[in-house]
């Protein structure tokens, strides 16, 4: 081996860390030590989404806005970022090509888990300015029918009950946190979540009032959250899948450096949030793709439903015909059909469009990023947590048709599909990509449909268990027409059923 090929094999596993940091592929700049955001949630979406905007804010405008990063559970990722010394890399891959380059924003760690009253505490300290979340639809614990709390919830039962060493809910976790600051002075703080869910922030001040009342809070305390705390509402967009080993060695690659917990991400990225911050906030309107605006609700709707809706249609027809990734599926001619149809009949009539916003444009793009193969979004992975997700994708769109004496054919066929995937008929086998799709309520759905006899029965059982807002069940057209695209799924194919919602496309309710 000659003295070159030793040199690269050196470098080749070298860890990433503060003593091998390539500066040159660094995004934006340094946070310094001072910490001024604390973030719950440290997968993949922050550190593609959020830390990146606060690095390139940095860049800018330099400030106390260090981050400190909260694990929910597993402490894998705290472990490895903390051996790295917070830095991480992203893979950014896209039709032209791949790129890496590494953040250094993050300076602390915890995993609530371990030490929920700690991460109480983090919440509390007045340095501390910002608490944002990124916990999946599914960690705002909302009820599917109401929309308000689940109290039912174990998780939300045991933090009401203050029982355990801590909260163990996200909702928990701000509530308690909330108490505790108040408590301690009251210094205004800032609660920003960056998940995909309709109004975000007033829906996570509503929950966490509703836990709060709930848990006997003085009425002063409410008092200070109306004029000390706020949550601004906000729009995320990127596509980030899990890294897989050949994410981790394109890194190692590209940057000289062994990375254990890289990110994955689409060239894309879009923050839209509105400017309600209560002590202050990085100069993220120099970071890509962020916009601050006063019509954020109308860019929540194009995203959840032209994109996340019809991204979980893409998702759940793939699944059921063997295609495990999203470009596979999204090049399907049958999955094309149903997406446009879903986009131009269903979704893009319910929307209220922001000024200057071209939809044309922006469909296009939604179709390109669909084809992005060397990003390689699975199927599984977009599928999962239906539950939750299609929450704010289906149902006020769906009851905007229906109360016109319009059937949403698209909607009903993600319905039936998220069913067929989630929680199959009896002796219907959906296949190993849509068995591979995670989905928290999968042994709540498995009671509900317990003793069906028969397809409509099942498909009953889940409609009206549940699992869809009282206001969608009580229309039982939807649930008759989900019920049929279930039995054509079963006794046909995806295929069929598909081909059957574009046949019935705008029909009139008999």
């Amino acid at each position: 081996m000659n003295e070159t090929d030793k040199k690269d094999k050196e470098t080749s596993t070298m860890n990433l860390n503060r003593e091998n940091f390539p500066r040159e592929l660094q995004i934006g700049a340094s946070a310094p030590e001072a910490t001024g955001i604390v973030h719950i949630g440290t997968a993949q979406f922050h550190r593609a989404h959020a830390a990146v905007a606060t690095a390139q804010a940095l860049a800018a405008e330099p400030g106390d806005w260090g981050i400190v990063g909260v694990a929910s559970h597993n402490p894998r990722i705290v472990e490895a970022l903390r051996a790295q010394d917070g830095l991480y890399s992203i893979l950014q891959l896209t039709p032209e090509g791949e790129s890496a380059g590494i953040v250094d924003v993050h300076r602390r760690f915890a995993v609530a888990a371990q030490d929920p009253d700690g991460v109480v505490g983090l919440i509390a300290e007045p340095r501390h300015r910002i608490l944002t979340l990124t916990v999946s639809e599914g960690g705002y614990h909302r009820d599917a029918r109401t929309g308000g709390l689940d109290r039912a919830d174990p998780g939300i039962a045991a933090d009401l009950a203050g029982e355990g060493p801590g909260p163990v809910t996200s909702i928990g976790l701000v509530a308690r946190g909330l108490m505790r600051r108040f408590a301690d002075g009251g210094a205004p703080l800032t609660v920003l979540s960056c998940d995909n869910m309709l109004s975000a922030g007033d829906r996570t001040r509503s929950l966490v009032a509703e836990f709060l009342r709930e848990a006997g809070a003085a009425e002063d305390l409410f008092a200070w959250m109306d004029e000390s705390v706020t949550f601004p509402n906000g729009m995320v967009d990127r596509i980030v899948p899990a890294p897989t080993d050949a994410t981790r060695e394109a890194v190692a690659r590209l940057i000289g450096c062994e990375d254990a917990v890289p990110v994955l991400a689409e060239g894309f990225t879009m923050w839209v949030l509105e400017d309600r911050f209560a002590a202050g906030r990085p100069a993220w309107e120099h970071a890509e793709g962020v916009v601050f605006s006063d019509e954020v609700g109308k860019y929540e709707l194009v995203k959840l439903r032209l994109l996340n809706g019809s991204h979980s249609l893409i998702a759940y027809l793939g699944a059921l015909d063997g295609r495990e990734t999203i470009p596979d599926s999204r090049m399907q001619p049958f999955v094309e059909e149903c997406v446009r149809n879903a986009i131009r009949d269903e979704y893009l009539p319910s929307i209220d469009l922001p000024d200057g916003f071209d939809p044309d444009a922006y469909i296009a793009r939604l179709f390109d990023r669909w084809t992005n193969v060397a990003l390689g979004d699975r199927t599984s992975r977009v599928g999962s947590d239906g539950s939750s997700k299609l929450l704010d994708r289906i149902p006020e769109p769906a009851i905007r048709l229906l109360k016109r004496g319009v059937m949403p054919q698209q909607m009903a066929l993600t319905a039936a599909a998220w069913i067929a995937c989630a929680c199959p008929p009896a002796g219907f086998d959906p296949g190993p990509v849509a068995s591979a799709m995670a989905e928290p309520k999968r042994a709540a759905l498995a009671a509900a449909v317990a003793g069906a006899g028969g397809v409509r029965e099942h498909v009953e059982a889940i409609v009206h268990g549940g699992f869809l807002p009282d206001a969608l069940a009580a229309h039982d057209a939807f649930g008759r027409r989900v019920a049929e695209l279930v039995e054509a799924i079963v006794a046909d194919g995806v295929r069929a059923a598909a081909a059957d919602a574009c046949r019935g496309r705008l029909a009139r309710i008999p």
